[in-house]
């Protein structure tokens, strides 16, 4: 299973993102594909922030807007959101303590953890400081 991070679900949903065509058609391979794949539910609530902050898009989206997006990914049968269980406490510590993340940094050690407790293959991002984190696997666009 591989997990969607938020840089490809917002290049996916704004046309003027020079990665959107790619994103975009990735995107929709994974939810009308027969595969389980999946996106951390941080990486849900910081799309609806990033997609709807106007001193990041003119225009941004409205908060409808933003919905309905969400409303269509969760109509993938195929998707499922994860969320932090009993190993997340553990799982977290672990990738703070190993990238030595601060800061900014902190937001992807949760992605990390939650995506390690799922068991998933890779995340899908553009982002370069997953790098950061020791035998977590990335795939790119």
């Amino acid at each position: 299973m591989i997990a969607v991070d938020t840089n490809i679900l917002v290049y996916a949903h704004r046309a003027e993102q020079p990665r959107h065509e790619a994103a975009k058609k990735r995107l929709v391979a994974l939810a009308e594909g027969a595969g389980p794949w999946a996106i951390p539910v941080f990486c849900l609530t910081e799309f609806v922030r990033v997609m709807t902050h106007p001193r990041l898009f003119d225009p941004p989206f409205s908060g409808e807007e933003a919905c309905i997006a969400l409303e269509r990914l969760f109509e993938s049968p195929s998707l499922r959101v994860l969320a932090p269980g009993e190993r997340f406490q553990e799982l977290f510590l672990e990738a703070l303590r190993s990238s030595g993340a601060i800061g900014n940094l902190v937001f992807d050690a949760q992605i990390v953890a939650v995506c390690q407790e799922a068991g998933t293959r890779s995340l899908l991002t553009e982002d370069r400081d997953f790098a950061r984190f020791d035998d977590f696997p990335v795939t790119r666009l």
